[in-house]
């Protein structure tokens, strides 16, 4: 035979018991289960035979600690998520800090959780070693009720009970981290997501009723005479910032097609209802994938297809930028087109949201 540290016996493994007894303890209800399961429990020993020693309750402080962290980094992320201003600004300012917050906070709560599961395992529950043969019959209802007492023997076993100081920075702890899983769903129901017309606004929005210009990176105009027939280069808004994070959905790539294809481009711009969106054979699409965001700037100049680096994306630029291949399942906004004084300008803001789908498209 051999005993349990904190008093209870073990009988050998052909000795039965009933478990309907109510003089039998749940542990020995517990070792009857492991018997008929085939299980032997070679060892077991309390983590603190005697209960509420000085070193058992210097531990459930410290784990105590840890969860009241894990509950504090995870409702700073959640507060953070929801109130933080998270709009870019030029120059300093909090919203420089939104995403270094959201994973500083995210990632000591998610460790906090870990250290604490680990620590919890290690150093409060008891040690247990136990071998058990592998069969296949049914269970009967006598065994059923085996089950049941096993599981709450084990949840004895964890100490809540016995330290509810525990039990309630455990709630505490891993509650908040239930909210932040649900942060981002409730999150994008708080605002409206319309607000400022933001989706449809971007660098190209017409400012008093003047044309935005199409620039290149040193904020210079472009002229059609910049793209050579087959050439493409990367422009942005001519306003202030316009070629700066500041404007980062803004960024356009420009065409200069061949006859053939820009026949093409027409036919399928006339067939799609955009008859006035290039200018005699130039066309621009916005440079940022609908899939995740990249920017989707290698563009086959034999093949007319627009590659994204990122995920393999392609956009055919004769049938109006329409995904043929990748993980990209929308076309990427048309700028239309049109020349004032001498250089490129935008009729109008893009008429399709720029960038990955948002949650309210079908």
């Amino acid at each position: 035979m051999s005993t349990r540290t904190d008093g209870h016996t073990q009988a050998g493994a052909s000795q039965s018991i009933d478990v309907d007894d109510p003089k039998v303890s749940r542990f020995d209800i517990v070792r009857e289960g492991a018997r008929r399961d085939d299980i032997e429990i070679v060892h077991y020993e309390a983590q603190f035979p005697v209960p509420g020693t000085k070193a058992e309750r210097r531990l459930t402080r410290t784990l105590t600690g840890i969860f009241l962290l894990v509950g504090l980094f995870a409702t700073a992320f959640v507060v953070a998520y929801i109130w933080w201003p998270w709009e870019y600004k030029p120059g300093s300012g909090a919203g420089k800090f939104y995403t270094p917050v959201l994973g500083l906070t995210l990632g000591l709560a998610l460790l906090g959780v870990g250290f604490g599961i680990l620590a919890w395992g290690k150093k409060l529950l008891p040690k247990e070693v136990s071998i058990q043969d592998r069969h296949i019959e049914p269970a009967s209802d006598e065994e059923r009720k085996i089950t049941g007492n096993t599981l709450v023997y084990m949840a004895d076993e964890l100490g809540v009970r016995r330290r509810p100081l525990l039990g309630i920075s455990l709630l505490a702890g891993l509650a908040p981290i239930g909210a932040v899983a649900a942060a981002p769903l409730v999150g994008g129901l708080i605002e409206q997501p319309h607000k400022n017309n933001q989706y449809f606004t971007t660098g190209w929005h017409p400012t008093d009723g003047k044309l935005i210009h199409l620039t290149h990176h040193d904020g210079t105009p472009v002229r059609p005479e910049d793209v050579s027939p087959g050439g493409q280069i990367t422009v942005f808004p001519g306003i202030e910032g316009g070629a700066t994070n500041k404007h980062a959905d803004s960024p356009v790539l420009l065409i200069h097609l061949r006859e053939g294809d820009a026949s093409e481009a027409r036919a399928a711009n006339q067939r799609d209802g955009k008859p006035e969106s290039m200018w005699n054979n130039y066309i621009a699409f916005s440079k940022i994938c609908t899939h995740a965001g990249c920017p989707a700037s290698l563009y086959e100049q034999q093949t007319n297809r627009l590659l994204c680096p990122c995920h393999q994306s392609q956009f055919l630029i004769t049938d109006n930028a329409r995904p043929i291949f990748g993980p990209a399942s929308r076309r990427l906004p048309q700028l239309p087109l049109t020349v004032e004084e001498g250089f490129f300008a935008a009729k109008s803001d893009f008429t399709e949201t720029v960038g990955p789908d948002f949650w309210e498209r079908p």
